[in-house]
């Protein structure tokens, strides 16, 4: 891997097999992502986006082609190493927040540390400090059904950098936001991005949400182009 290229997708092939048909979803796809970097992934439904993106994030492999993320090959890791290294490395942002209704603001946002060495108050000081960096530290027990959407997206943003990832994934983040909250979850990632450092693909349909990002790249028809698809 070249100097400062976290991400590296090379010659990616991803087919679905659905009975007797096979459905080719990226063709020889090749990217490069490198450190700090905001990248906006943009192409039409079913183009492929969160395929890639959950590709880059180790929750699914490729048919055939190398995925190399830090300097660790991603594509030949054991489902057990794959899936510490995913906890230790990528931070995931969904569209629909997926909190647990029961549990308040910052037990959900405690949840991925659950699994590491750290103890009760050093889990503690973990989630008081994301929950801080996204702006809800006064809403902390709060559940869910307490919190407007937007600041529901922020819990989730808090969860994923909890672990402090270098790379954060998001799949449509503002998706589900007016665009009032959506302004304020990009510029929640832009400033994650630009004062504290993550390098972002983030996959989006909005014009205006790619807009924020340092580089937009189209998917369509399982390949990329720096340039929209007419």
């Amino acid at each position: 891997m070249s100097d400062n290229v976290w991400v590296s997708v090379r010659g990616v092939d991803k087919v679905f097999v659905r009975g007797s048909e096979s459905i080719h979803v990226l063709e020889r796809l090749s990217l490069e992502v490198r450190q700090g970097e905001f990248l906006a992934l943009m192409g039409p439904s079913g183009s492929g986006k969160t395929t890639l993106l959950n590709l880059i994030g180790g929750l699914d492999r490729p048919t055939s082609g190398e995925i190399e993320v830090g300097g660790e090959r991603l594509d030949g890791m054991s489902e057990r190493r794959l899936a510490a290294w995913r906890a230790r490395q990528v931070g995931l942002v969904f569209q629909l927040y997926h909190l647990m209704t029961a549990l308040t603001a910052e037990r959900n946002v405690e949840l991925p540390l659950l699994l590491s060495p750290l103890n009760r108050l050093e889990r503690r000081q973990h989630v008081a400090t994301a929950l801080a960096l996204v702006g809800l530290k006064d809403r902390a027990r709060h559940y869910p059904s307490q919190l407007s959407g937007g600041e529901q997206q922020r819990v989730g943003i808090a969860r994923a950098i909890v672990t402090d990832p270098v790379l954060l994934l998001c799949d449509e983040p503002t998706g589900d936001l007016d665009r009032k909250s959506g302004d304020e979850i990009l510029g929640l990632l832009q400033a994650l991005n630009r004062e504290h450092g993550k390098t972002i693909v983030m996959v989006t349909h909005d014009p205006h949400a790619s807009a924020r990002a340092g580089r937009t790249l189209y998917l369509n028809k399982g390949r990329l182009s720096a340039e929209m698809p007419e």
